[in-house]
């Protein structure tokens, strides 16, 4: 059900030694970094997030990521949220920054969070 998650960080500098540590004493790792944003998880598949986000009050948004069975279904998941009056963050399409195969939409709930429905294994043709 639960693909991946994050959360928002105010001291991101803290935030990275904090996770890097406790994280790593249960067996987790960098998978992915980005300047502003580090994946952590095992095998190369980054499982939860933190973001620097300096910009929100005590109760920053969440992001979680839910897994899709294929590229239709991630449509249906945006078509339905948006029938329900989400806010649109990102319309369903292929993201080859995150890894080959990435295809994710993604939407902000009502109360404010990203969240996301997204399937691994996606080719540029469809």
């Amino acid at each position: 059900m639960i693909d991946h998650f994050g959360i928002n960080c105010s001291d991101f500098s803290k935030s990275k030694e904090f996770y890097d540590r406790v994280l790593g004493v249960l067996g987790y790792t960098r998978q992915m970094d980005y300047e502003v944003a580090i994946g952590y998880g095992r095998d190369g598949k980054p499982d939860f997030w933190i973001a620097e986000c300096r910009e929100t009050g005590p109760n920053r948004e969440i992001h979680v990521a839910f897994r899709a069975d294929n590229i239709g279904a991630v449509k249906a998941f945006y078509d339905s949220a948006l029938a329900l009056g989400a806010e649109s963050l990102h319309a369903p399409r292929l993201w080859p920054e995150y890894h080959p195969g990435y295809f994710g939409a993604f939407v902000r709930d009502p109360d404010g969070n990203n969240v996301e429905a997204v399937f691994h294994g996606a080719t540029a043709g469809g």
